[in-house]
């Protein structure tokens, strides 16, 4: 059903998994009369919850009121608090008597390990956070941070959050010229890297892209740089500083100072398609309060746990979920460094295996690359520690969903398909893994404070199974303060377009039994004959034959019906790609859902264009759909040659 210039939904899903009587009984929340009664105080009376939530918080000093939202869209939350962040995920666990508890399971990708308690992570952010502050950089002061997945950088993190120094995490694969744009718009004093890291068995040259950008970044006056490859790499004297040589001037404990509850913790920027990135801002109190409960209710953390959540630190969803809400939590947390089919396709699984994971969050491109890679690899090891799993950064299909759950959780654990963004800060709607019946492919009901709603363009809430567009209606503490020096920015951006809500940018429909299904973005929605499509649902459609293992479908330009669909599909292994199949597939669309999302163009490809965080650039696919030059910036894509290899098709 569609509204009048709103957003079809065609896709139709009646299979429902709800989590076995044995995981109900030792979840967080075990009946949904439980669960009710909190979101229903959340919601009708939030200042009351949000304040006895927040005593889930060290506090150095009580906050006297819990929201301000006297100037929207700018939230102030828990003023007059006072706490600190790296404290509250380490210092109160040692104090606690929980020092030698593993904070860390460490692994590179050449097969080095690590076991890092909370003891030890709690003294080498303490060795770095004093050595930083003896080098004169302050409270308030930007420090970028653009390293692999090593322990150092988690450190780096906690120890700029121990001295109020607000972080910004650049990824690791970004060119020098993203790294220097962002620590510009920062005006970054220092950045911490490394010498180099490992990808695919191959040396990224960190050091290399870092001083190139320090040539265009006047504002750095520090560099401190790990040794973890050893490659030679050229120290400029004055600024370039050996990580090992730059803590052996500073041992015991460091400075911890009391910050106020909305002192910013870090920027993180988003890339666009032009323009300059935009510094989404996140404060310290609120961002740590929605990170730490939503891994508490959310991936239901047990003491015992052992999570692994795959995302790199330079994305969100490592910093919420794999720094600061687990280490809030007191959780023992899996990093690994490298690719997920290096040095072969089980490499993820012989990481659950080794260590016992027992949740496990990741992406849907990569379950779908599982898929693609096939069953053999998974069922080479033994899977049966794990009890919860999810997934992260854009909607699943509903046939990824049931691999995932029948390959990987044995059709035993639940799985959480959460809907959330950079900007929200920490996970907005997830199925409740005790209570819920998942549905594959819906990221189901709103956590607790969060009043989401799907409308129309004039902020209406529009009827089940209409689609629209998803909004949040209500401030909530983990949200964005703002784009860091551009508060008009901010407004236009996230605040204009249905006011007085914060639009996600999302279409997306709510169903009979009020669980949400995102249908992606809206600048991916189709227009086709006057029926405007969202490209997700086709895309289902496409990957639920049993000879696709992925699939992208964007809009190009038509002459008749305005646009035309035109699918980009990815075969599992074995399958062949001739014209017989690709006939099959457009007819098998066309049962699925109709002749109007019948592709009017299919092509096969080895591998499609994606960031290295796992999204799938379609504005990439587009134009080459359209036949038109790629424009805007394509620093996060993974692999340029699958770009090439894509023109040099069309060619």
């Amino acid at each position: 059903m569609s509204t009048p210039g709103g957003i079809e939904s065609t896709l139709q899903e009646l299979r429902s998994f709800p989590p076995s009587p044995e995981f109900t009984a030792q979840a967080v929340i075990r009946t949904q009369a439980e669960f009710d009664q909190l979101y229903q105080q959340s919601i009708n009376e939030p200042e009351t919850f949000w304040r006895n939530q927040a005593s889930n918080l060290t506090w150095i000093k009580p906050f006297s009121r819990v929201l301000d939202w006297s100037n929207p869209p700018f939230a102030r939350w828990f003023t007059g608090g006072e706490l600190n962040i790296s404290s509250n995920c380490l210092d109160r666990h040692v104090a606690a008597g929980n020092g030698h508890k593993t904070a860390l399971l460490w692994e590179g990708e050449p097969g080095d390990r690590l076991a890092i308690s909370y003891a030890d992570l709690h003294a080498q952010v303490c060795r770095l956070a004093g050595a930083l502050a003896a080098a004169g950089i302050r409270t308030g002061d930007r420090v970028a941070i653009y390293m692999p997945m090593i322990p150092e950088a988690v450190v780096a993190m906690l120890a700029c959050a121990r001295l109020g120094l607000v972080h910004t995490v650049v990824f690791g694969g970004f060119s020098a010229e993203s790294l220097a744009d962002r620590m510009n718009d920062a005006k970054a004093v220092a950045v911490i890297t490394a010498d180099g890291g490992y990808r695919r068995g191959k040396i990224v040259e960190l050091k290399k892209n870092v001083d190139a950008a320090l040539a265009k970044a006047p504002s750095v006056r520090h560099c401190i740089v790990v040794k973890r490859t050893g490659q030679p790499v050229d120290m400029k004297a004055g600024r370039d500083t050996w990580y090992s040589d730059f803590i052996d001037s500073f041992s015991g404990d460091a400075p911890c100072p009391a910050l106020q509850s909305e002192h910013p913790l870090f920027i993180l920027y988003t890339s666009g398609t032009t323009g300059k990135p935009k510094g989404v801002v996140h404060s310290t109190a609120g961002y740590l309060l929605g990170a730490m409960l939503t891994c508490k209710y959310i991936f239901d953390l047990k003491n015992e746990d052992i999570y692994w959540c795959t995302a790199d630190i330079g994305w969100v969803t490592g910093h919420s979920y794999m720094v600061y809400g687990p280490l809030a939590c007191g959780a023992t947390v899996v990093m690994y460094e490298g690719a997920p089919n290096h040095p072969d396709f089980g490499r993820f699984w012989e990481i659950i295996e080794r260590y016992k994971v027992t949740v496990f969050y990741t992406a849907p491109t990569a379950i779908r690359a599982f898929v693609k890679w096939g069953d053999e690899y998974p069922n080479q090891h033994n899977l049966k520690s794990l009890r919860l799993l999810g997934t992260v950064g854009e909607p699943i299909n509903p046939e990824a969903w049931t691999w995932y759950h029948r390959v990987i959780g044995g059709g035993r654990c639940p799985i959480v398909d959460t809907w959330w963004q950079t900007e929200t800060g920490s996970i907005m709607c997830s199925p409740m893994p005790g209570i819920t019946a998942a549905t594959p492919g819906s990221c189901a009901i709103p956590f607790f404070g969060i009043d989401l709603a799907v409308v129309d363009r004039q902020g209406n809430e529009l009827p089940p199974n209409t689609g629209g567009y998803l909004v949040i209606r209500k401030p909530w503490p983990s949200m964005l303060r703002g784009v860091y020096g551009d508060d008009e920015r901010f407004r236009q951006q996230y605040w204009r377009d249905i006011p007085p809500f914060y639009f996600t940018g999302d279409g997306a429909r709510r169903d009979e039994k009020g669980f949400f299904w995102v249908m992606g973005r809206v600048d991916d929605v189709v227009n086709v004959a006057g029926h405007r499509l969202g490209t997700m649902e086709v895309e289902s459609a496409l990957v639920a034959h049993a000879s696709v293992a992925e699939a992208a479908v964007v809009g190009r330009p038509d002459e008749l019906k305005g646009q035309a669909l035109c699918a980009f599909v990815t075969l599992k292994a074995g399958r062949t790609p001739d014209e017989k199949l690709k006939d099959e597939l457009k007819a098998w669309v066309t049962r699925e859902i109709g002749a109007i999302a019948r592709p009017d163009e299919l092509r096969f490809t080895e591998s499609l264009p994606k960031t290295r965080s796992g999204k799938i650039m379609r504005r990439l696919l587009r134009d080459i759909a359209a036949g038109k030059e790629s424009v805007g910036d394509t620093s996060t894509l993974e692999d340029y040659s699958v770009l090439a290899s894509l023109r040099a098709d069309q060619e």
